[in-house]
Protein backbone atom coordinates (compact mmCIF):
# COMPACT_ATOMS: atom_id res chain seq x y z
CA UNK A 1 0.00 0.00 0.00
CA UNK A 2 1.41 3.37 -1.41
CA UNK A 3 2.18 6.13 1.83
CA UNK A 4 -0.86 8.32 0.83
CA UNK A 5 -3.30 5.30 0.31
CA UNK A 6 -2.17 4.50 3.78
CA UNK A 7 -2.71 8.16 4.93
CA UNK A 8 -6.04 8.21 3.67
CA UNK A 9 -7.04 5.08 5.33
CA UNK A 10 -6.65 6.90 8.82
CA UNK A 11 -9.91 8.28 8.54
CA UNK A 12 -11.46 5.35 9.47
CA UNK A 13 -9.17 4.89 12.55
CA UNK A 14 -6.20 6.87 13.25
CA UNK A 15 -3.19 5.00 14.43
CA UNK A 16 0.68 5.58 14.93
CA UNK A 17 2.35 8.84 13.11
CA UNK A 18 0.37 8.73 10.47
CA UNK A 19 -2.99 8.84 12.29
CA UNK A 20 -1.92 11.61 14.87
CA UNK A 21 -1.42 14.07 11.29
CA UNK A 22 -4.49 12.81 10.25
CA UNK A 23 -6.29 13.80 13.53
CA UNK A 24 -4.18 17.33 13.65
CA UNK A 25 -5.89 17.80 10.58
CA UNK A 26 -9.47 16.73 11.20
CA UNK A 27 -10.67 19.81 13.47
CA UNK A 28 -9.85 22.64 11.06
CA UNK A 29 -10.51 20.67 7.89
CA UNK A 30 -14.22 19.69 8.96
CA UNK A 31 -15.02 22.93 11.21
CA UNK A 32 -17.30 24.75 8.59
CA UNK A 33 -19.26 21.78 7.73
CA UNK A 34 -19.83 20.96 11.04
CA UNK A 35 -21.02 24.77 12.20
CA UNK A 36 -23.50 24.39 9.23
CA UNK A 37 -24.92 20.72 10.42
CA UNK A 38 -25.49 22.84 13.60
CA UNK A 39 -27.30 25.34 12.46
CA UNK A 40 -30.32 22.98 12.01
CA UNK A 41 -30.65 21.85 15.66
CA UNK A 42 -33.86 22.81 16.78
CA UNK A 43 -33.84 25.01 19.97
CA UNK A 44 -32.86 22.37 22.90
CA UNK A 45 -32.02 23.13 26.41
CA UNK A 46 -30.00 19.23 26.42
CA UNK A 47 -28.81 18.77 29.84
CA UNK A 48 -26.71 15.43 28.50
CA UNK A 49 -24.74 15.58 25.19
CA UNK A 50 -22.97 12.15 23.44
CA UNK A 51 -21.18 13.35 20.01
CA UNK A 52 -19.96 9.81 18.60
CA UNK A 53 -17.35 9.36 16.34
CA UNK A 54 -15.41 12.75 17.97
CA UNK A 55 -12.39 12.45 16.35
CA UNK A 56 -10.24 15.76 17.42
CA UNK A 57 -12.68 16.78 19.54
CA UNK A 58 -13.61 19.93 18.14
CA UNK A 59 -17.17 19.52 17.72
CA UNK A 60 -17.71 18.29 21.21
CA UNK A 61 -15.91 21.42 22.23
CA UNK A 62 -18.11 23.72 20.21
CA UNK A 63 -21.67 21.57 21.82
CA UNK A 64 -20.02 22.40 25.12
CA UNK A 65 -19.84 26.47 24.04
CA UNK A 66 -23.23 26.20 22.55
CA UNK A 67 -25.29 24.68 25.60
CA UNK A 68 -23.64 26.24 29.10
CA UNK A 69 -25.21 23.91 31.01
CA UNK A 70 -24.38 20.40 29.58
CA UNK A 71 -22.53 17.72 29.87
CA UNK A 72 -20.71 16.53 26.88
CA UNK A 73 -19.25 12.38 26.64
CA UNK A 74 -17.45 12.57 23.36
CA UNK A 75 -16.57 8.87 21.86
CA UNK A 76 -13.90 7.91 19.62
CA UNK A 77 -12.52 3.98 18.87
CA UNK A 78 -8.88 5.90 18.14
CA UNK A 79 -7.03 6.11 20.99
CA UNK A 80 -5.17 8.59 19.16
CA UNK A 81 -8.09 10.47 18.43
CA UNK A 82 -9.19 9.97 22.22
CA UNK A 83 -5.94 11.69 23.36
CA UNK A 84 -6.06 14.89 20.73
CA UNK A 85 -9.52 15.20 22.45
CA UNK A 86 -9.06 15.57 25.50
CA UNK A 87 -5.91 17.61 24.99
CA UNK A 88 -8.15 19.66 22.55
CA UNK A 89 -11.11 20.22 25.71
CA UNK A 90 -9.02 19.99 28.32
CA UNK A 91 -10.85 23.48 29.86
CA UNK A 92 -14.27 21.53 29.56
CA UNK A 93 -12.99 18.12 30.99
CA UNK A 94 -11.24 20.36 34.03
CA UNK A 95 -14.68 22.10 35.21
CA UNK A 96 -16.02 18.61 35.03
CA UNK A 97 -18.21 19.19 31.84
CA UNK A 98 -16.81 16.60 29.64
CA UNK A 99 -15.60 12.98 29.38
CA UNK A 100 -14.01 11.76 26.72
CA UNK A 101 -13.33 8.20 26.68
CA UNK A 102 -12.86 5.58 24.06
CA UNK A 103 -15.44 3.48 22.44
CA UNK A 104 -17.09 1.58 19.76
CA UNK A 105 -20.90 3.13 18.20
CA UNK A 106 -21.94 -1.01 17.80
CA UNK A 107 -21.83 -1.19 21.70
CA UNK A 108 -22.27 1.65 23.46
CA UNK A 109 -21.41 1.44 27.12
CA UNK A 110 -23.26 4.28 28.20
CA UNK A 111 -26.36 4.68 30.14
CA UNK A 112 -29.81 3.65 28.47
CA UNK A 113 -32.30 6.83 28.10
CA UNK A 114 -30.17 9.49 29.12
CA UNK A 115 -29.10 12.02 26.38
CA UNK A 116 -30.88 14.73 25.30
CA UNK A 117 -28.83 15.28 22.28
CA UNK A 118 -26.65 12.64 20.01
CA UNK A 119 -24.10 13.59 17.39
CA UNK A 120 -21.94 12.42 14.58
CA UNK A 121 -19.93 14.43 12.26
CA UNK A 122 -18.58 12.86 9.67
CA UNK A 123 -18.30 9.58 10.68
CA UNK A 124 -21.21 7.38 9.96
CA UNK A 125 -19.63 6.19 6.77
CA UNK A 126 -17.37 3.66 8.68
CA UNK A 127 -19.94 2.55 11.56
CA UNK A 128 -20.30 -1.57 11.00
CA UNK A 129 -24.00 -1.48 9.84
CA UNK A 130 -26.15 1.80 10.12
CA UNK A 131 -29.51 0.51 11.58
CA UNK A 132 -27.51 -1.66 14.24
CA UNK A 133 -25.65 1.65 15.30
CA UNK A 134 -28.48 3.88 14.86
CA UNK A 135 -30.27 1.68 17.15
CA UNK A 136 -27.48 1.69 19.77
CA UNK A 137 -27.98 5.62 19.55
CA UNK A 138 -31.64 5.32 19.71
CA UNK A 139 -30.97 3.35 22.93
CA UNK A 140 -29.11 5.83 24.52
CA UNK A 141 -31.36 8.54 24.22
CA UNK A 142 -34.69 9.68 26.18
CA UNK A 143 -37.99 9.83 24.88
CA UNK A 144 -38.21 13.53 22.53
CA UNK A 145 -34.09 13.19 22.23
CA UNK A 146 -32.44 14.59 18.72
CA UNK A 147 -29.89 12.87 16.81
CA UNK A 148 -27.71 15.08 14.86
CA UNK A 149 -25.79 13.81 11.64
CA UNK A 150 -23.63 15.73 9.61
CA UNK A 151 -21.51 14.40 6.06
CA UNK A 152 -19.70 15.97 3.85
CA UNK A 153 -21.14 13.12 1.39
CA UNK A 154 -24.32 12.91 -0.11
CA UNK A 155 -23.56 9.58 -1.35
CA UNK A 156 -23.23 10.55 -4.63
CA UNK A 157 -20.67 13.28 -5.53
CA UNK A 158 -17.42 12.13 -7.28
CA UNK A 159 -14.44 12.95 -5.13
CA UNK A 160 -16.15 10.79 -1.85
CA UNK A 161 -16.82 7.93 -4.64
CA UNK A 162 -13.32 7.79 -5.26
CA UNK A 163 -12.15 7.43 -1.66
CA UNK A 164 -14.64 4.93 -0.78
CA UNK A 165 -12.71 3.02 -3.55
CA UNK A 166 -9.51 3.18 -1.44
CA UNK A 167 -10.57 3.52 2.11
CA UNK A 168 -10.94 0.40 3.25
CA UNK A 169 -14.36 -0.08 4.89
CA UNK A 170 -15.57 3.29 3.73
CA UNK A 171 -19.49 3.38 2.94
CA UNK A 172 -20.87 7.04 1.90
CA UNK A 173 -24.67 6.73 2.27
CA UNK A 174 -27.46 8.70 0.49
CA UNK A 175 -30.05 10.68 2.40
CA UNK A 176 -32.80 8.27 1.36
CA UNK A 177 -30.09 5.96 2.74
CA UNK A 178 -29.52 7.23 5.82
CA UNK A 179 -33.53 8.23 6.43
CA UNK A 180 -34.53 4.41 6.28
CA UNK A 181 -32.07 3.32 8.70
CA UNK A 182 -32.96 5.62 11.18
CA UNK A 183 -36.52 5.25 10.83
CA UNK A 184 -35.93 1.41 11.12
CA UNK A 185 -34.32 2.32 13.82
CA UNK A 186 -36.88 3.28 15.37
CA UNK A 187 -36.69 7.03 14.71
CA UNK A 188 -39.38 9.07 13.89
CA UNK A 189 -39.75 12.80 12.25
CA UNK A 190 -36.36 12.60 10.14
CA UNK A 191 -35.24 15.94 8.18
CA UNK A 192 -32.58 16.32 6.03
CA UNK A 193 -31.03 19.32 4.59
CA UNK A 194 -28.40 19.75 1.70
CA UNK A 195 -26.16 22.27 1.37
CA UNK A 196 -26.77 25.04 -1.56
CA UNK A 197 -24.10 24.25 -3.73
CA UNK A 198 -21.77 21.13 -1.88
CA UNK A 199 -22.71 17.71 -1.61
CA UNK A 200 -22.92 18.23 2.10
CA UNK A 201 -25.89 16.82 4.31
CA UNK A 202 -27.32 17.44 7.61
CA UNK A 203 -29.83 15.21 9.34
CA UNK A 204 -32.04 15.51 11.93
CA UNK A 205 -34.04 12.72 13.67
CA UNK A 206 -35.78 12.51 16.79
CA UNK A 207 -36.77 9.39 19.33
CA UNK A 208 -40.36 9.21 19.93
CA UNK A 209 -41.80 10.24 23.26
Amino acid sequence: MGLYKKFVNQTRKPEGVLGKLMVNGMNGGHAKMADWGMSFLPRLTPGDIVDIGCGGGRNAGELAKRYQNSHVIAIDYSSVSVEKASVYNRKWIEEGRMLVKQGDVSQLRIPSGKFDLATAFETIYFWPGLERCFSEVFKVLKPGGAFLIVNESDGTDETSLKFQKIIEGMRCYTAYEIDEALKNAGFTDVQVNHHENKPWISVLARKGV
